[in-house]
């Protein structure tokens, strides 16, 4: 009997161990939504990274580290890229990453919040990303969106007036719990 009850406390004494997720590039997406000249622009970023640790009986050790390659941003439209891509725009020459950190992952009424800090050409920004997570069978399937002003980051200069002032980051991310 003090063999089961020690076996017992033991057992329910034990933390939670995190769960680490391989992000499955290619059923994903990194994307995004603006307005420019009155019309809806949606892109894409084709490379980017994120190492996921998430378990959602375990938030206090949860955190996420995603970066994405700013010079592989497209819309579609030569015209809106080159912008987007300039000196004034990304400046990927300069600021070849922007990245998104967080430690500080919460359940909401909606989902989730990762509380983080986004870096966008060198500015850092404290976010908070609101997601859905649905897990199944060891696969997580996650989907958010972040609304911010590109100015905030020094993206765009005077002539692009209210082109693309907000922007919207989309995310649809799939993984695989890591072994």
């Amino acid at each position: 009997m003090l063999r089961t009850a020690l076996a017992a406390l033991f057992f329910t004494a034990t933390p939670a161990l995190a769960q680490d997720w391989t992000v499955d590039t290619d059923a994903s997406r990194v994307g995004f939504e603006t307005s420019a000249f009155g019309s809806t622009v949606t892109g894409e970023f084709a490379d980017w990274s994120a190492a996921i640790t998430l378990d959602p009986s375990d938030l206090a050790n949860a955190r996420i580290d995603a970066t994405v390659s700013v010079a592989t941003g497209s819309t579609g439209n030569g015209q809106l890229d080159q912008s987007m891509l300039s000196a004034e725009g990304l400046a990927p020459e300069t600021h070849a990453q922007a990245r998104f950190t967080s430690e500080d992952i919460r359940a909401s009424a909606n989902g989730y919040e990762a509380h983080g800090t986004l870096n966008i050409r060198g500015a850092d920004h404290a976010v908070i990303l609101p997601f859905s997570l649905e897990i199944t069978d060891g696969r997580a399937v996650a989907d958010a969106a972040l609304e911010i002003a590109r100015i905030d980051y020094g993206v765009g200069d005077a002539n692009w007036g209210e082109t693309a002032a907000s922007v919207t980051i989309v995310l649809h991310i799939e993984a695989d719990a890591a072994q």
